[in-house]
């Protein structure tokens, strides 16, 4: 397992692929590039047979270099570093910081592989990848990138908290466009863990990532809302908006429960909310939700009648407050 720390200083978890599933999925490229090499030469020599010799030395040296030179650095560009090697290991290729690749990282490692690789017959990229202590060869040294596993088991996968239920839906009007997807990482991974921090670290650290957040998306975190529970619900609408564009409205209403009107005003003590603690109850202005019978029908059905004493509130908090969701500030 390797940690890198993100510019959120949150620690992101990753696997990093060794020696032997790394040359198995360049081998598994070799294979396919040379394939088609052996194939586009054999069309090119039964179409140019009337060329001269140097004619046909040039187009020999383009189709090496287009082939087995370009054709890696393309793939790996479009698949956002996944070629048929990695794909058939559960292999991926990364930034330092978690996020995707680019053209620059796939041209700086395609061209150092072309020494380190084809030319050493992969001899000097076991060696630097068997010396480094995730596994890199020199192109990921010079490009900034890592070869990272994607095939983990499910059960290690963290759990992502859903937000309060009265902050369901609230954030639907934010633009998300400017988040770029390290800050998505970092928020993830914050979310997964967050029951693991000490309370005043984990508090911090959530009020960082949501300032981050609401710098890029232009709207400040609404006032009386836990920063933790920001970033959730936030999150959520991602997710929800995610599942609209894959499977339609259908899919994105269904994946973020109804939102539950607010009244926005000044910030309100705990102790005018009736002794509710930031963060688990609705905010000032927010309609009551019964949930359960009347007081009528308690008194019926209750074995001590009408004159029965009141029993002490449970874990779940007043009537009409669901269940704690762990978004509570430090004491």
């Amino acid at each position: 397992m390797s940690e890198l720390v993100t510019g959120e200083a949150v620690a992101l978890e990753l696997r990093p692929a060794r020696l032997p599933s790394r040359a198995l999925a360049v081998l598994l490229d070799l294979v396919a590039a040379m394939a088609v090499y052996v194939a586009v030469t054999i069309v090119l020599v039964t179409s140019t047979a009337s060329l001269d010799e140097a004619a046909q030395t040039a187009l020999s040296i383009s189709t090496f270099v287009l082939v087995l030179v370009g054709g890696p650095i393309a793939v790996e560009t479009l698949s956002h570093g996944r070629s048929l090697g990695k794909l058939a290991c559960g292999l991926r290729v990364v930034r330092d910081d978690g996020g995707p690749i680019r053209f620059r990282h796939a041209l700086v490692r395609g061209l150092i592989g072309v020494i380190e690789i084809l030319m050493t017959f992969g001899i000097v990229a076991c060696i630097a990848s068997f010396v480094s202590a995730r596994g890199r060869r020199l192109g990921d040294v010079f490009a900034g990138t890592l070869v990272v596993r994607e095939r983990i088991p499910v059960t290690r996968t963290g759990f992502v908290p859903p937000p309060p239920p009265w902050l369901a839906g609230r954030f639907s009007g934010l633009d998300l466009s400017a988040v770029p997807d390290g800050l998505w990482l970092a928020v993830r991974q914050y979310l997964t863990r967050m029951q693991q921090l000490d309370p005043q670290v984990g508090w911090s650290m959530a009020a960082r990532l949501a300032s981050d957040l609401a710098e890029r998306t232009g709207a400040p975190v609404p006032q009386g809302v836990p920063p933790a529970a920001y970033l959730a619900a936030v999150v959520q609408e991602r997710q929800a908006r995610e599942a609209r564009r894959a499977f339609g409205n259908d899919a994105g209403r269904a994946a973020t429960p109804a939102a539950v009107p607010v009244t926005h005003g000044p910030a309100v003590s705990p102790e005018a909310r009736g002794g509710t603690p930031a963060g688990h109850g609705p905010p000032v202005g927010a309609p009551e939700v019964a949930s359960g019978p009347s007081a009528e029908e308690r008194r019926t059905e209750s074995p001590a009648g009408p004159a029965g004493p009141a029993g002490p509130a449970g874990p779940a908090g007043p009537a009409g407050e669901g269940p704690g969701t762990g978004f509570v500030p430090p004491a």
